[in-house]
């Protein structure tokens, strides 16, 4: 991972190619005593969503490699914190319209 401004860092992907990525948020989980980093590519799937990903990364800096997440029990905690800023995100728009 390779930050260049705040907010925005660019990925590798298989075939070699440069991605750049917007961090959504991070997040750390008590339950599984990790840090989380959710972001995304821009890109949008078939239904018109844009696509997101979540990684495991280590906030001290000490190494800027993302890790995946490795267990169903991690996907829990990370869908359930992006259901809740989705909700939060519905609300705001809700109210301001």
């Amino acid at each position: 991972m390779n930050e260049e401004k705040k907010g925005v860092f660019t990925i590798v992907n298989d075939r070699g190619e440069e991605i750049e990525c917007e961090i959504l948020f991070t997040f750390d989980s008590d339950e599984t005593k990790k840090s989380y980093i959710v972001y995304t590519d821009n890109t949008v799937d078939e239904t018109g969503s844009t696509k997101v990903y979540a990684s495991v990364y280590d906030p001290t800096g000490q190494t800027s490699a993302l890790m995946p997440i490795e267990s169903e029990k991690e996907w829990l905690v990370i869908e359930n914190i992006l259901s809740s800023v989705q909700q939060k995100i519905d609300e705001a728009e809700s109210a301001a319209a």
